[in-house]
């Protein structure tokens, strides 16, 4: 028998997830972000399954796009970095892929490459202050990509989109306007916090990352708030039941003590699976449909949960650390990090199982 640890990817949520983005934008287009291995849930199924709902994906590199075209995907796949190495260019023009420019030294690999090239999408800093063009120096970058026989567009990216209240976001949003009515390109500035949280960001394009796998991307929320489902559910079994005394010590550093005389579960999940090394003693886990807390040190392959609680528990009762009845989002907080990392850090060793798939995906 294999190991039990498993991410159930549950393609109904998907379908649940990119229905609710319709809702929020009727009528712009939809780029899907399935970059980082599509935040840990599998590029090729996730795209398969979105395909006949969207317009386009969105990735990181040439790379992952060539994964998806492997996989049988069609649609224009936009490379989020654009391209590294002026090499790269053959070989996106021919499998069709759209590029990001964000710097000077795109335009002029650009400006005297001889081939014709794919759709750009002009990268604007509006206030991320990481990639992108300056306002002030668009204008120039803008006049010598215009000799291009290429379809332009514009792009940007929301740095504080995830807070409502957030002056930075306003400020972006208005900079952004600005360019759209000036230069009169199509446009894209919604990420999955603007969709939910910003109407006014949403103009021609969407990119939902985080949304569509059903994690907040508000800050303070969490899915089901936005009618949202969790699409992985990371789960494994109890694979020993121990009891020890009152004072007893479990786990490396002998860092937490039994309070009481306590029954402690082990279960098949460690860092190296990807789950939190730094989760702290409470952290929620699921044993038979109720929550326990974690206790003592994560390991490699390995935790312990205080099993007090769920005195019924047995060996092979399944375990759910994140995903249906328990939150990703929670799960971070307890952890002190986010949703995107605890989804995209899930490693290779971790059986992926793809449930509720329509035929076209299959």
């Amino acid at each position: 028998m294999s190991r039990p640890t498993q991410a159930v990817i549950n393609l109904a949520a998907l379908q649940n997830n990119i229905d609710k983005i319709k809702q929020c934008v009727p009528s712009q287009k939809i780029m899907a972000v399935v970059k980082a291995n599509a935040y840990g849930h599998g590029a090729s199924e996730i795209a398969k399954a979105l395909a006949p709902a969207v317009q386009a994906f969105a990735v990181c590199s040439l790379e992952e796009a060539l994964g998806l075209r492997q996989a049988g995907i069609q649609l224009p796949i936009l490379l989020l970095e654009g391209f590294f190495d002026p090499k790269e260019l053959p070989e996106i023009v021919q499998q069709g892929c759209e590029i990001v420019v964000h710097s000077p030294e795109q335009v002029a690999v650009l400006r005297h490459y001889s081939q014709p090239l794919p759709s750009l999408w002009i990268k604007v800093d509006t206030g991320m202050h990481r990639l992108g063009f300056s306002v002030e120096t668009l204008p120039t970058v803008y006049q010598q990509l215009q000799d291009l026989l290429v379809k332009r567009r514009l792009f940007s990216h929301l740095a504080c989109a995830d807070d409502l209240d957030s002056e930075i976001t306003f400020e972006q949003i208005a900079r952004f306007k600005k360019l759209v009515q000036t230069y009169n390109l199509e446009a894209s500035l919604a990420n999955s916090a603007g969709i939910l949280g910003w109407p006014t960001t949403h103009w021609d394009w969407v990119r939902p990352g985080i949304m569509l796998y059903g994690a907040s991307p508000i800050l303070g929320t969490v899915a089901y708030q936005h009618h949202l489902q969790p699409v992985m559910t990371l789960r494994s079994t109890l694979i020993s039941i121990k009891y020890y005394r009152q004072g007893d010590s479990i786990g490396y550093g002998a860092s937490w003590q039994c309070p009481k005389d306590t029954r402690i579960g082990i279960v098949a999940i460690g860092y190296a699976d990807g789950y939190p090394r730094h989760a702290p003693v409470g952290t929620p886990v699921l044993v038979n449909g109720q929550r326990v807390p974690l206790v003592g040190r994560v390991s490699m392959d390995m935790i312990t949960v205080d099993l007090r609680k769920v005195p019924e528990a047995q060996v092979h009762d399944p375990v759910v650390l994140w995903g249906e009845g328990l939150a990703v989002e929670e799960v971070a907080n307890s952890a002190g990090t986010i949703a995107y990392q605890l989804l995209s850090g899930i490693t290779s060793r971790v059986k992926r199982i793809v449930v509720n798939c329509p035929e076209a995906c299959c």
